[in-house]
């Protein structure tokens, strides 16, 4: 593998410079334009997400050679690891600029800064992904976290928008702390934040000091938080429940991957010899992750809830890839969050659309024979709803196959049953939903009291290109999964 070290290289961060170029430019719109662009947020902040795909593509390198590039000191790292996720970002968001155009305009609230806020979301995410250095990974954070505690009360009408937005704000305050912490014990202990400094001064030290290991569970606490993995899962239903339909997709989506691409980051390059210390830790946190999220989903009957309680359970799949590490544990990750973000914000551009004005209508009750009278949407919702699930040939499925190979390689195997116990039991709770639209009377569905459905081009877009993604990564996996395993090989 071929490494460059770069003191000052600005087209490292070209991506990043057009993200925030464009949440400028947004924001002066808003300020001068704010009657005449009201339809151009959404469209402007597309196009400032395809200029960054483009750049990120085009940057030297490309999937095809191993080399990773150092610059601004060792402190951002350019390579196919981060590339990959980045992507994955800039597809949420891309998928949730679409699908939100929409979902403004019926709430009557498109202002540029929301727009402006998902960009500046996405740039956090990017930092946390480039970031080779503690102190850059803890700004990405606090850019995306903070963006997030203001679009999760976005709606600020709505009373639960507004208890979603303080709670996450609390608690995400409270497990920043932990995780700053955590880092300020890292450096005390090893005089560095640098990841690969950080990796050899423990790996030349041979003994491990009480003061590492605490700063090493206080990152897991942290990262836990972020990736909403059981017990620092508490704020995510409320939050989800609350959000903006738009915001909930794009939350279980980007974020989640940008705090596992972190996560990744850091104790796979910092931590490698402390592995034998955090297995055990993340076992437990794989099983009750998976287990707490499923049980408490069969229980629900607000979609967007279920969904909560189903991204949990799903962040609890990919900390079994996490333990795994290895190439198939690190490649599964990858792909499983790029299946993942498909899937999921399609279920989600459902939900904004049939939730109407106001997101009235979010219960499971609510889809009760949308198959009969909204065909289209009733397919889209089944198929999102089969990958959540695991069943072929989606995305979903190929997936968990990937994790769960990947568990057994490494030997484990009850790590791998359980795994594969919870995600037939998420078929439960994902089948109530298809089968209320399905074979269920819809005259108890209130439809007489729902308003008309739209589908603005936009969301049919996304819905489409959801889609192609779930049926495309379940079909034919073999391209994917090769360009996943060229971009594990930057963390070696």
């Amino acid at each position: 593998m071929e490494q460059v070290m770069t003191t000052f290289n600005l087209s490292a961060v070209y991506p990043e410079i057009i993200l925030a170029l464009f949440s400028f430019i947004i924001l002066l719109m808003q300020s001068f334009y704010s009657v005449r662009c009201k339809d151009c947020y959404g469209y402007v902040s597309l196009v400032g997400v395809l200029a960054a795909m483009a750049l990120i593509c085009s940057q030297p390198s490309g999937f095809d050679l191993r080399s990773v590039e150092y610059s601004f000191s060792g402190m951002w790292v350019v390579d196919n690891y981060s590339r990959f996720f980045k992507l994955i970002f800039l597809l949420g968001t891309g998928l949730t600029i679409l699908i939100s155009i929409k979902y403004l305009e019926n709430e009557v609230m498109q202002h540029g800064e929301y727009f402006a806020l998902i960009l500046f979301a996405t740039l956090g995410m990017m930092i946390m992904a480039s970031g080779a250095e503690l102190i850059t990974i803890f700004l990405g954070v606090e850019l995306m976290s903070i963006s997030l505690y203001v679009l999760a009360g976005y709606t600020r009408t709505r009373m639960i928008s507004n208890e979603a937005a303080l709670k996450y704000f609390l608690l995400g305050s409270f497990a920043t702390g932990f995780l700053l912490y955590g880092i300020a014990l890292l450096y005390g202990s090893t005089g560095t934040t640098d990841i690969k400094a950080i990796s050899r001064f423990i790996a030349g030290a041979g003994s491990y000091s009480p003061t590492v290991i605490m700063g090493m569970a206080l990152l897991v606490i942290g990262f836990g938080f972020k990736t909403a993995s059981v017990p620092f899962h508490m704020w995510t239903p409320d939050v989800y429940e609350g959000a903006p339909a738009p915001i909930t997709a794009f939350m279980s989506a980007g974020p989640k991957a940008a705090a596992f691409a972190a996560f990744a980051r850091v104790f796979m390059e910092a931590l490698p010899s402390l592995q034998g210390e955090w297995t055990a830790l993340i076992w437990v946190m794989a099983v009750l992750t998976m287990s707490v999220g499923n049980v408490i989903a069969l229980v629900q009957d607000n979609i967007k809830r279920m969904l909560a309680y189903s991204s949990i359970a799903h962040a609890g799949y990919v900390l079994v890839a996490f333990l795994s590490a290895g190439e198939q544990g690190i490649s599964a990750i990858l792909y499983y969050m790029l299946a993942y973000t498909f899937m999921n914000i399609g279920a989600f551009a459902i939900i904004t659309i049939l939730g109407g004005k106001g997101e009235e209508y979010v219960r499971i009750e609510d889809y009760r024979g949308l198959g009969f009278k909204h065909p289209f949407a009733a397919i889209a919702m089944s198929l999102f709803l089969f990958s959540l699930a695991g069943i072929p040939p989606t995305a979903g499925f190929m997936g968990k196959f990937y994790i769960f190979s990947a568990a057994i390689k490494e030997g484990y195997i009850g790590l791998a049953i359980i795994g594969v116990i919870n995600s037939v039991v998420s078929v439960y709770y994902y089948l109530r939903v298809t089968v209320a639209m399905y074979m269920q009377d819809p005259s108890a569905a209130k439809e007489g009291e729902r308003p008309a459905l739209i589908f603005s081009p936009a969301i049919v877009l996304a819905i489409c290109i959801s889609a192609y993604g779930v049926l495309t990564l379940g079909l034919f996996p073999s391209k994917y999964v090769a360009i996943v395993k060229q971009s594990f090989l930057a963390l070696q």
